[in-house]
């Protein structure tokens, strides 16, 4: 039964905040590192300054924002033909995950309050972006199960149009899952920081 792999076509994504690991057998394969840029200020209104005009770029608007997530989609699907029929054989889907975070170099020195607002904003920066990572995970994984599952088509070049529809789809889906996100976020964004100040500040006393 001869078969014949063939890539799924590379997706680059960056998402942003808005206001490897080995799988065991059968997992989607996914990989998640960190990277970070490094910004001043000693006062909170020089910090929001230094984020504003050093943190990652999106393409898409030319903003900036104090944190981000790249996210490559990638992997292989092979076909095999069985009598008049062509069938997947395995579908793998890879996804690995960039996460840009800010990095104050002045933390050690800041006072205890600035501290405070420093540690919690940061904490909401990675806890964002690291959902953003996990959402792309879960599509990664949902994709390659659709894949596998897929009926078999009369020919390999038919099964692979089949393929490239549904991953595209897939792709679609997760972008809006991406900016659904986002706007909640971007919504309760004062709310949060208030009440997880509030929480923190309680728990130094």
């Amino acid at each position: 039964m001869p078969s014949i792999a063939k890539p799924l076509r590379p997706i680059l994504l960056l998402l942003s905040l808005t206001a490897a690991a080995i799988p065991a057998a059968g997992e989607t394969i996914t990989s998640k590192s960190f990277s970070y840029f490094s910004v001043g200020g000693r006062t909170a209104a020089e910090l929001d300054d230094e984020l504003n005009r050093r943190g990652p770029q999106m393409k898409n608007s030319g903003s900036r924002h104090p944190g981000a997530t790249k996210i490559r989609f990638g992997g292989s699907v092979s076909y095999v033909r069985r009598g008049d029929k062509c069938y997947v054989g395995d579908a793998r889907v890879t996804v690995s995950t960039n996460i840009i975070l800010p990095r104050w170099k002045y933390r050690r020195s800041a006072s205890k309050s600035l501290g405070l607002v420093w540690d919690t904003l940061y904490s909401d920066i990675k806890r964002h972006e690291e959902r953003h990572a996990e959402i792309a995970r879960q599509h990664a994984r949902d994709l390659e199960q659709e894949l596998k599952a897929l009926r078999p088509g009369r020919t390999c070049d038919q099964l692979q149009a089949q393929v490239d529809k549904i991953t595209a789809a897939a792709v679609e889906a997760h972008d809006k899952d991406q900016a659904r996100f986002d706007r909640v976020e971007a919504a309760n964004f004062n709310e949060r920081m208030l009440r997880l100040l509030t929480y923190r500040l309680e728990r130094s006393k």
